[in-house]
């Protein structure tokens, strides 16, 4: 047991793959509770698409990958927060509209362009192939995220339960959008070359959508969802070396089920509490009732 734990160590991209997948699977696990709280779990899809179309568009100029990531996702990320303040419009309107267009001009980019790029690892992932300059974006964001959290825990908790509430309490709540929106951002930009474009969407939303089965206390549903984060990294990435599977998918996977026991565990609990409560006043009622059926006759 202690060797299949320690072997893969031995290769110096698997440690880097870890802590990669660790910080990773620990921002997308604590953003991942007020994305689903917010219900904004198209989100992560949307600015995933948004990362693509950067990416291309950047690389075909001859600029870095990040570089061109980053533009797209700020340039969505506001877009997306001015969209959605008009009138009869909400976040997934304008989550669709302007994600999809980045990811459109990408694909058009690159389809006349000569530039060629590894388009399945963006797509997928490469945290295997994860090098220092991976590491060092993905823990800056992990430290802003941490700050964001630290300094503006009460303004965000406060704007995503009562928006409404917290603006007349003097809160911005426009601010604090914007402030979220750039931090969902940032973190997706981070997950990329871990899990790739079609699997963040999963990783900013299972975590969070576990913690909400097991948990109705805020702090709690944060820590659930971290651990799983964290530990869906840590298991999947060891099924991907000793089961030769790719990394990003076994990361999702093991993610998916972890929130199908907790879906199955919470019906099963459910169903018993409720179970349990039908039949206590039922129980009480037909005692008093057969009670009652005795008391007519030895009264008369």
């Amino acid at each position: 047991m202690a060797s299949w734990l320690s072997d893969p160590f031995a290769y110096t991209f698997f440690a880097r793959a870890m802590i990669a997948g660790v910080l990773v699977g620990a921002m997308c696990g604590a953003l991942s509770v007020f994305i689903v709280l917010r219900r904004m779990s198209y989100i992560g899809h949307g600015l995933a698409h948004a990362v693509l179309g950067g990416v291309a568009v950047g690389l075909v100029l001859g600029q870095d990958m990040y570089l061109g990531a980053v533009v797209a996702t700020v340039v969505a990320a506001l877009l997306i927060d001015r969209i959605s303040r008009r009138r009869g419009l909400h976040a997934d309107a304008a989550i669709g509209v302007v994600t999809t267009a980045i990811f459109a001009l990408g694909v058009a980019t690159l389809s006349v362009s000569p530039e060629r790029i590894n388009v399945e690892a963006v797509l997928f992932g490469n945290i295997l192939g994860v090098n220092p300059t991976d590491l060092w974006v993905a823990a800056g964001v992990g430290v802003a995220l941490l700050a964001t959290l630290v300094v503006a825990y009460k303004r965000l908790v406060f704007a995503t339960f009562d928006p409404e509430v917290a603006e007349v309490h003097g809160i911005r709540v426009g601010g604090s959008e914007i402030v979220f929106n750039l931090l969902t951002a940032a973190v997706v930009v981070a997950s990329v070359r871990v899990l790739g474009v079609l699997l963040i969407a999963a990783a900013v939303v299972v975590p969070g959508a576990f913690a909400r089965l097991v948990s109705r206390s805020l702090g709690a549903m944060l820590g659930i969802a971290t651990m799983v984060g964290v530990g869906s990294s840590v298991v999947g990435l060891y099924a991907s070396y000793h089961v030769d599977v790719p990394s990003g998918p076994a990361i999702v996977l093991t993610a998916t089920a972890v929130f199908a026991v907790g879906f199955v565990g919470s019906a099963l609990v459910g169903r018993s509490a409720a179970r349990a409560r039908r039949a206590g006043p039922a129980g009480v009622e037909g005692g008093v009732e057969h009670a009652h059926s005795h008391e007519g006759p030895l009264v008369g």
